[in-house]
């Protein structure tokens, strides 16, 4: 079986299909409108088309200054994309067109007029993407409605889809490799430290400052309840992005700037080993259409405690974590209090955790889901 992906070859999530059907026995060919480092692929010996749709954004003028875009380019540049994936269309002839991304990526697919043709939702491209226009809501209408199967992360993230969609959706979820994203429980747990943290962008959408506000809040609850005697608390913060230099105003702001350790963008190589560093996983995002940084804690065996935001509720179905109000620094900050002395609720809910990513997101099976999933478009192929 052959599939061309359109996807975003700088993406990890790109990387991971990419890599992981290529590993099962599929051919894969990787079409990307975004520029990448090829040396990853050509490891993995799948061939690579890249056109670089976004270009005309950087176009300098006289002097070098920036050029004024014209109305028509983001058009042209769509149809110039569309003329080159038909070639290779042509050359590699793929069993399926897989589309991952309902913008330019799904768009530039469906234009081509290729059949079977798959396309993956993956967040904000059926949260956000369509609430920004008119224009974005036809399109992704339009691009759902040529696809001969639409796919989604997670069953919160379908129900958006079928505002724009209503045939039937999918679910293959994006999970965990279970054998890195793990550590051994210690026999006995030591309350005399506490180690919060999360893996986020640093941004408003994910609730960063939020988490800034329930962590001063909870030093303030512990040190009223418990005074000298209680735990030493830090919170570690991974991520970058454009709230960083707020972020920082607002833990010296609350008195806490010496307790947050921001460390920074984090290799996706070392995020097991910084989840393994972890007493608890704090997530308050405002939304959230999976929570893959939840269900990579959870593997790890660190409890989680998270906003109700539709994603982190479906993967902490039957009390796998911490459910709090989103918005609600105060039940936040009583969430952690509470995990910071309890010792036995923290490792009950980190076998919970985990047990429930064995049986849900354990990442083998899902790349053989979504290997079934081509299969059942092959056998329903006209």
């Amino acid at each position: 079986m052959k599939v061309l992906l359109v996807s975003d070859a700088g993406s990890i999530h790109t990387k991971r299909w990419a890599s992981s059907l290529k590993d099962a026995g599929v051919d894969i060919v990787l079409f990307s409108i975004t520029p990448a480092d090829e040396g990853f692929y050509s490891q993995k010996d799948i061939r690579l088309y890249v056109f670089d749709l976004f270009s005309y954004k950087n176009r300098k003028g006289r002097g070098g200054k920036k050029k004024v875009i014209p109305l028509f380019a983001p058009l042209a540049a769509h149809a110039d994309a569309v003329r080159l994936l038909k070639k290779v269309l042509q050359e590699e002839k793929p069993d399926i067109l897989h589309a991952h991304y309902a913008t330019s990526y799904g768009l530039v697919a469906a234009l081509s007029g290729y059949h079977p043709f798959v396309l993956s939702v993956w967040g904000s491209d059926v949260y956000e993407f369509p609430e920004q226009s008119f224009v974005n809501r036809t399109a992704v209408k339009y691009m759902l409605g040529k696809a001969d199967r639409v796919l989604s992360t997670s069953r919160a993230m379908a129900v958006r889809t079928s505002l724009y969609y209503k045939g039937d959706i999918g679910i293959t979820p994006f999970g965990v490799d279970i054998a890195r994203f793990r550590k051994e429980l210690p026999a006995v747990a030591d309350n005399r430290r506490i180690v919060f943290g999360t893996v986020k962008t640093l941004s408003q959408k994910y609730g960063i400052d939020l988490l800034i506000r329930a962590f001063a809040r909870m030093r303030l609850i512990m040190s009223e309840k418990y005074g000298s005697e209680a735990p030493e608390t830090v919170l570690e913060i991974a991520g970058k992005g454009p709230d960083r230099r707020t972020l920082g105003q607002l833990a010296s702001d609350l008195g806490v700037a010496a307790n947050v350790d921001f460390l920074g963008e984090v290799g996706h190589d070392s995020v097991p080993d910084l989840y393994s560093g972890m007493d608890v996983a704090v997530f308050l995002s405002r939304s959230e259409s999976f929570g893959v940084s939840a269900v990579e804690a959870m593997s790890c065996s660190v409890p989680v405690i998270a906003s109700d935001a539709a994603g982190f509720m479906e993967v902490l179905e039957d009390g796998a974590g911490v459910i709090v109000p989103c918005g609600d620094v105060e039940s936040a900050a009583e969430a952690m209090a509470r995990l910071a002395t309890d010792a036995g609720e923290r490792m009950s809910l980190a076998v919970k955790g985990r047990r429930r990513v064995e049986e849900r997101y354990d990442w083998k099976k899902n790349v053989v889901t979504m290997i079934k999933e081509y299969g059942n478009v092959l056998l329903h192929k006209d």
